[in-house]
């Protein structure tokens, strides 16, 4: 039994955390020059982020901390893998888990799983998935913060969650159990040569807000779940095309149909990855 892990969870517990994220979003968009700069070359030394890769070395090309936060990189810093049957990895970041969805149970950590239907938050749409392949990936504050498509698709629907903001980090996978379909999380649905996949977005304690390429921000904060349907627009994007952001460290998980796609051997847990990179194969 991890006590320490035990312990960050009930302290997240305590904390007023869609109140403090909202308090941090505040300052991570503030545009006073000296605030915005401290912040970021704080993160740089902390988090040790790679300065070299991004399309702008310069303090003073951003306007604010999560400007930096979500920065692009530099052409070519993140390549595309072209075999046309190859399954990219959506964001850099680790493998948390990756693989097969039994009895719509997806995997957490060892010994504890949740439900693909409260994840999604609808259950003819999980359903899709029985006896599919999934695959979460954790992006820590060093990594680069854009999500991108792992194969091309045309988006039919999104769904946002509300929900809790604990740490999405492995000490917290490891001790709340359904954590990733308690958070506020953003469920992007797409129809590809695969059929249907959902990409997931999930919040997290201090994410500032998560943020589509087609509707903005979807900023952190309590209500009702939220549906939008896309498929009137031919809203399509082709693989490795960036679809959305983090505003702070956060999860993605990705929801493959049966028999869709196989995970490359050397895709397990704890790997790190990074976008644009082999992580499987399209049937």
């Amino acid at each position: 039994m991890n006590h320490k892990a035990e312990l960050f969870v009930a302290l997240q517990r305590l904390l007023p955390k869609h109140a403090l994220s909202r308090l941090i979003a505040k300052v991570a968009e503030s545009k006073t020059v000296w605030l915005k700069n401290l912040l970021i070359t704080r993160a740089i030394a902390a988090f040790d982020i790679n300065v070299d890769e991004a399309a702008s070395g310069e303090l003073n090309d951003y306007e604010n901390f999560n400007q930096f936060f979500t920065r692009a990189l530099k052409k070519g810093a993140r390549p595309i893998d072209s075999d046309s049957q190859a399954l990219v990895s959506p964001a850099d970041g680790v493998v948390s888990q990756a693989g097969a969805i039994t009895r719509q149970r997806i995997i957490q950590a060892k010994g504890s799983d949740y439900s693909a239907s409260r994840l999604l938050g609808n259950s003819e749409q999980a359903a899709l998935y029985e006896n599919g392949a999934f695959t979460t990936i954790y992006l820590s504050p060093k990594d680069y913060h854009r999500v991108h498509m792992p194969i091309a698709g045309t988006l039919l629907r999104s769904r946002y969650i509300p929900g809790d903001l604990f740490s999405v980090n492995d000490d917290t996978a490891q001790a709340l159990p359904g954590l990733f379909a308690r958070n506020e999380r953003l469920v992007c649905e797409f129809d590809s040569e695969l059929g249907q996949f959902a990409l997931v977005f999930v919040g997290a304690m201090l994410v500032a807000g998560i943020e589509t390429v087609w509707g903005g921000f979807e900023t952190p904060g309590r209500g009702a779940v939220r549906d939008t349907d896309f498929s009137g627009r031919d809203l399509h994007f082709e693989k490795g095309a960036e679809i959305g952001r983090f505003k702070f460290g956060s999860t993605v998980i990705v929801l493959f149909q049966k028999d869709k796609i196989d995970w490359e051997e050397s895709f397990t847990a704890k790997r790190a990855v990074r976008m644009g990179e082999k992580i499987g194969c399209c049937k």
